[in-house]
């Protein structure tokens, strides 16, 4: 019966222990809460969640979509009336009370882009702050490296000392989210152009073509096949080691002595070569396998097209602190428009090598150091490489 003196118990009893459930979780809730100690560590904790939070939003880098949720938790750090991030283009997000500044921030934030330092603005500045509650702002730059790529701007009714190194220090915070970000996404076209170097170190244009001028010894001059399949292997081996990720001067030209051994036997005459090489710049420190597809491209794209014999010149010269490496074909030569969209990786296939070197070398020496190339149709083509002499950290 359902109004029996036994279901009725059972009732009460189930309620009372939903109401211990609910209780026992929420004096564990505040005794987890409690066991922060004092109001201080309460305080650092929140601050550090928070940070947190808004650091997740900022993995991506400066967009507007992370600003945009970053922001309202750093304007709760900061606990001023509006917070604003942008880049150096324009506002991507604004938090809190005072929108109608909003349009007028790059103005504000114009110095600070410029300087790279720390700006308070008041009122007596700026008279559109005095309009309502908000009435200063502190404008710190976002630093990535050595450039500004933005700003933090706090809006509140008073600029203090505590709000202005809050401010800069939310701002160092956010600029150290924005180099992961970058690290990562350079991490990213490492990976990608790792890939690429493995793809293009042996093409199977070249691997067919030896096999076939191998093969075409073997009747008629074995000694010289037998010479071939052992250069051909001692190239590929080269080629395929599993360690390291720089090699010398000295064995990087070895390679390419190799592979050009193998290409004169399949062009005969048609490939002459020249090398000009200092002695001293030997033992230079640089990435494996950066020359190769140079001289690789030279061959395939330069020469092969060309009617006639075709020339090379390999130079390697002392530079100061430098060693210049410069690769000069006589060969067909290429659109520099072409050239362009090679090494801006707006072209796959074709030419592949030459994007492959130009990014390792500036993932690894920065963008000053990327291939220098000089080209146009019918007129041949000359890539000049440059790599510091001294390079601690980097083992051959």
């Amino acid at each position: 019966m359902p109004d029996s003196p036994l279901y009725s118990a059972a009732a009460i009893a189930l309620i009372a222990l939903a109401i211990a459930v609910v209780v026992g979780v929420g004096l564990k809730v505040l005794k987890s809460f409690r066991e922060l100690g004092t109001d201080a560590e309460r305080a650092t904790y929140n601050t550090l969640h928070a940070a947190s939070k808004a650091g997740q939003h900022l993995r991506t880098g400066l967009n507007p979509a992370g600003a945009a949720k970053a922001s309202r938790q750093l304007r709760g750090l900061l606990g001023c009336d509006a917070l604003a991030i942008t880049d150096v283009s324009g506002v991507l997000a604004w938090d809190g009370a005072a929108e109608e500044l909003k349009p007028r921030l790059m103005d504000l934030a114009a110095d600070v882009l410029a300087g790279g330092r720390t700006q308070v603005i008041d009122a007596g500045q700026i008279p559109a702050l005095g309009a309502g509650r908000v009435a200063s702002a502190v404008i710190a730059p976002i630093r990535a490296g050595s450039r500004v790529v933005g700003v933090v701007a706090a809006f509140a009714p008073s600029a203090g000392a505590g709000l202005v190194r809050a401010t800069s220090e939310v701002a160092d915070w956010v600029a150290a989210q924005v180099e992961l970000a970058e690290l990562d996404a350079s991490r990213t076209l490492l990976m990608e152009a790792e890939v690429r170097a493995l793809r293009a170190q042996i093409s199977p244009h070249f691997i067919y073509n030896s096999l076939n001028a191998i093969a075409s010894f073997i009747n008629t001059d074995p000694a010289r096949a037998r010479e071939l399949v052992v250069e051909f292997a001692d190239f590929t081996r080269y080629s395929f080691r599993r360690h390291g990720d720089f090699t010398t001067l000295a064995e990087e030209l070895r390679c390419i002595d190799r592979y050009l051994l193998l290409e004169r036997a399949r062009f005969g005459e048609r490939v002459q070569v020249s090398l000009r090489i200092a002695p001293e710049v030997l033992s230079t420190v640089i990435p494996f396998l950066s020359l190769q597809p140079l001289v690789e491209n030279a061959v395939r794209h330069g020469l092969e097209a060309k009617e006639g014999p075709g020339h090379i010149t390999i130079a390697a010269n002392d530079s100061g602190a430098f060693a210049e490496v410069t690769i000069e074909d006589d060969g067909v030569g290429m659109d520099p428009v072409q050239l362009q969209s090679v090494l801006a990786g707006h072209t796959d296939g074709d030419h592949v090598g030459l994007r492959n070197v130009d990014a390792r070398l500036r993932q690894v020496y920065g963008d000053d150091h990327g291939l220098v190339i000089e080209t146009a149709p019918g007129e041949g083509t000359l890539i000049t490489m440059r790599v510091p002499k001294s390079q601690p950290g980097h083992d051959a």
